[in-house]
């Protein structure tokens, strides 16, 4: 059986014709009869609701002064710190010098004991002036250790204050960054949600522009 050769140019035209019916959506530049790829028009984000979009400015505006508060809160905490850490220099130099005085009243008291325990044993030995002189010595330096002793006991309780105070102040510098930390976290989230609901999110420029008119208006 012969084949029939159709004619190159009659080929051409055949293939040609067939991309054309193939691709219904093709474009034909009419200058230079050829086909263009067809233009897909990608579909169009969706904007948020002006009710939406003043919700997630408001958010935004409110994350942005507690980010404000929260640094000025670190601030004071920081200061407050220092302060605490200048006051305990003080409170331990107070201790030492209340254990100095404490120990120098304990061998005072020691002292005193053992004086009055030799003056006994020895009385009947001692002749009477002897006697009275050492006496009368002995009743001195227990009148002046009474006075020591009772200076102690003020001392003690101003360090005990002072101690109470200082400790007050730790407790209040602990809880103060406690609710920086929690205050913080809580930012955190809020931040977390802000950008979950409102970050590139597609709104109209004239909602915007409305929204802020209105902020303008009220004085926020």
């Amino acid at each position: 059986m012969k084949r029939i050769l159709l004619p190159l140019a009659l080929v051409i035209a055949f293939s040609a014709q067939a991309q054309v019916t193939n691709n219904t959506k093709a474009k034909v530049d009419p200058k230079n009869n050829k086909v263009a790829n067809p233009v897909v028009e990608k579909p169009k984000a969706k904007l948020m609701s002006r009710d939406e979009l003043r919700a997630c400015m408001d958010q935004q505006d409110a994350n942005s002064k507690e980010a404000a508060a929260i640094k000025e809160e670190q601030a004071s905490y920081k200061a407050n710190a220092e302060k605490i850490k200048a006051e305990k220099a003080g409170v331990e130099a107070g201790e030492t010098a209340l254990a100095k005085q404490v120990g120098e009243v304990r061998a005072e008291k020691e002292a005193i004991l053992a004086a009055h325990a030799a003056l006994t044993a020895e009385a009947p030995k001692l002749e009477k002036a002897e006697f009275k002189a050492r006496s009368e010595a002995y009743q001195t330096r227990t009148n002046a250790f009474n006075a020591s002793f009772e200076a102690v006991k003020v001392a003690d309780a101003e360090q005990a204050a002072r101690r109470k105070a200082f400790g007050d102040k730790i407790d209040a510098l602990e809880a103060q960054f406690k609710a920086i930390e929690d205050r913080t976290e809580k930012h955190f989230d809020s931040n977390d949600k802000w950008k979950a609901e409102c970050q590139n999110k597609a709104y109209d420029e004239n909602d915007e522009k409305a929204i802020r008119k209105e902020k303008a208006a009220a004085g926020k």
